[in-house]
């Protein structure tokens, strides 16, 4: 710690005492600051790397049911033919069965279709607006 004694107006001495500068504490401060961005960044990108390996593991598993489960539709599909089969022929039975299916699937698409247009344009509409009206009442109070 550094005394500095200075004369004042009315000749008493006055003690100013001075740690650092202020170029320093500012110096200081914006290093403490970088380093914290630098950190959080870090903390950030170890949090989302241990989450993609979670996602990618997880999207792993779901490809594996996905698989398990048209095999199990197939067994189940075969199974209807055959049971259809009982009371017609084999032939209409799979047709019957194939005809029912491509309903399904058919329903199945324009119901995508639907959800897939609702999703474009793929831009954040509401948080955009939401930024744009948090800036515009910033600058309303800078400027009163």
């Amino acid at each position: 710690m550094n005394a500095v004694h200075s004369p004042s107006g009315d000749g008493a001495t006055r003690t100013v005492e001075r740690n650092k500068s202020v170029g320093a504490l500012v110096q200081q401060a914006t290093e403490q600051l970088s380093e914290l961005v630098r950190s959080e960044l870090r903390l950030a990108v170890a949090e989302v790397k241990d989450k993609g390996r979670h996602a990618r593991v997880g999207a792993g598993m779901f490809g594996g049911a996905a698989l398990v489960a048209l095999y199990g539709v197939g067994a189940l599909v075969t199974a209807a033919i055959v049971a259809l089969a009982r009371v017609l022929p084999l032939w209409a039975s799979a047709l019957i069965v194939g005809a029912v299916l491509l309903v399904i699937a058919a329903a199945l698409a324009l119901l995508g279709r639907r959800q897939v247009t609702q999703a474009m344009p793929p831009v954040p509409e509401r948080a955009i607006d939401s930024a744009k009206h948090d800036v515009r009442e910033i600058r309303e109070r800078a400027h009163r």
